[in-house]
């Protein structure tokens, strides 16, 4: 049996001289201890050494990939062919079938060749004469380089800290700006204070400024190549009468050497502008097509770079730049930040206020495939930003849809606006809304008068029986008095009378008694 083995030198062919040994897998590496037992086991036939790195390269690309390089190609034709009808041992799979296709040669892949690949690996000084140590190591080193630099296609367009200092810059000078123009504004609004009313582009206004100097001048001077013939005609006419402060030459000469500082600035932020979007077109396309070129390259300073952005979750973009916000609601327990520095894209500033989160988290969502894409992917089209990009239009234009679409039914048809029509209506006072009473018809007004009537009558009975009852009750009271007190005279006449009866008794008893002692 032969051993294909690749090295970072060259390609290496062994021959097994026991097989049998083989066979325990388990204890194989018993026999690759030392140089000396592995010389047993295997022995190098064959050893096709790389030419350069570029060769070495090459054929290690084709192996990663599963394909026949040329030179092993050569290799495998002219020693193992000689060999044909012994078996081929690789170490990949889809290598071996390949081989097997193109060459005809019997190739066998198993647990066994594995084992013996790493005893070959471990005692590859010793096998392989006539290779120094440090020889190898300095070409494992460089094919290392070289194939990482290749799977990475690194190239000087891909780096991202020119992206990083450019947008730094780009703010930098976007301040730097609003303080000077601020102050060329304030300095020559003490000698002509209405030309800020009338000129509202600062570039615009300097320019004007260098150009003209006093404002005196506006008179004699042609700024036709600058302002419009009505705002010109404006300015001259504002130049006469104006309330501004003499100055001195020398003042006018400061403040239109800073005008020229403005204009310098100005001009070189446009080409710096004009260099970040070309980068940016090259490095992050799809990032640029979804968010911008400003707000992509401000997302890959803020992490430091592509790839650190495109570690990042679609959770932690949407939020990137607003890191303040985010541990302060955490910390007062409030609403977390919906957006951050992707607040500032396009698709989230033409959405109303109420869609901005929705249309931020699902931005964020897309965009972190899109980072992907250009930090770890092969190509360098924007068509995976296109597409992205237009399903995030889709849902936005969904969305602001919504408001007008019907409330029953399935909601997929739009609700239907009848044309209008203007009908003219001749309205009449209702003087019935002028009353607080309730309005009552005559019908009814009778049938209440009577029955109002009715409840009079009987209660006007029920009084009268009421009075008759009373007047007789005090009739019946000075009867009932009278007869109690004759009733009572004659029960005190009856005591009398037996009050007087009892003494009389008694004294007749006692003088009984008396009469006979």
């Amino acid at each position: 049996m032969l051993v294909l083995f690749e090295t970072a030198a060259g390609y290496a062919i062994f021959k097994v001289l026991n097989e049998k040994k083989l066979q325990e897998v388990d204890s194989l590496w018993k026999e690759f201890e030392t140089p000396e037992k592995a010389n047993k086991i295997v022995k190098l036939k064959h050893f096709e050494k790389f030419q350069d790195t570029t060769e070495a390269l090459a054929a290690s690309t084709a192996l990663v990939e599963g394909k026949l390089s040329k030179n092993l190609k050569k290799i495998l034709k002219k020693i193992v062919a000689k060999d044909a009808h012994e078996q081929l041992a690789v170490a990949d799979a889809k290598l071996g079938g390949v081989i097997k296709d193109k060459l005809n040669l019997s190739c066998i892949h198993s647990p066994m060749v594995t084992e013996l690949m790493r005893g070959i690996r471990s005692q590859i000084e010793g096998l392989i004469t006539g290779l120094p140590s440090r020889e190898m190591a300095a070409m494992c080193l460089g094919l290392a380089h070289s194939l990482s630099r290749y799977k990475l296609k690194f190239s000087p367009d891909k780096v991202d800290t020119m992206i990083v200092q450019a947008i730094s810059l780009l703010d930098d000078l976007d301040k730097e700006l609003n303080n000077y123009i601020m102050r060329c504004r304030e300095w020559y609004g003490w000698h002509f204070p209405e030309l800020g009313k009338i000129i509202t582009d600062n570039l615009t206004y300097c320019k004007c400024v260098r150009k003209v100097g006093d404002r005196r001048n506006f008179a004699s001077s042609d700024v036709s190549d600058i302002l419009p013939e009505e705002i010109e005609e404006d300015v001259k006419a504002a130049a006469e009468i104006s309330m501004g402060t003499e100055v001195s030459e020398e003042d006018i000469n400061n403040i239109i050497h800073l005008c020229d500082q403005v204009i310098e600035i100005s001009e070189y932020r446009t080409q710096l502008y004009d260099y970040l979007k070309n980068r940016m077109m090259a490095i992050a396309p799809n990032l640029t097509v979804m968010v911008g070129e400003l707000v992509g390259a401000r997302l890959i300073a803020h992490a430091g770079s592509l790839l650190n952005l495109a570690k990042h979750p679609a959770s932690t973009v949407q939020i990137l730049g607003a890191e303040k916000a985010l541990f302060r609601a955490l910390k007062t327990k409030r609403d977390t930040p919906k957006f951050g520095l992707i607040y500032h894209a396009s698709l989230v500033g033409q959405t109303t206020a109420k869609n901005k989160g929705k249309i931020s988290r699902m931005l964020a969502a897309k965009t972190a495939l899109t980072i992907r894409y250009d930090a770890l992917g092969e190509d360098t089209s924007a068509e995976m930003g296109a597409e992205n990009r237009l399903k995030v239009e889709t849902r936005l234009r969904h969305l602001e849809e919504r408001g007008i679409r019907r409330i029953s039914g399935t909601g997929k048809a739009l609700a239907r606006a009848d044309k209008y029509q203007n009908k003219s209506e001749i309205k009449v006072y209702d003087p019935s809304g002028d009353s607080t009473l309730p309005a009552v018809s005559k019908k009814r007004k009778i049938q209440e008068v009577e029955e109002q009537e009715a409840e009079v009558a009987v209660k006007a009975k029920k009084f009268k029986a009421e009075m008759k009852e009373e007047t007789n009750v005090e009739e019946d009271e000075p009867v009932k008095k009278k007869k109690k007190k004759k009733e009572k005279k004659k029960q005190a006449e009856e005591e009398e009378e037996l009050t007087e009866e009892v003494p009389t008794s008694s004294t007749v008893e006692v003088r009984q008694n008396c009469t006979t002692a």
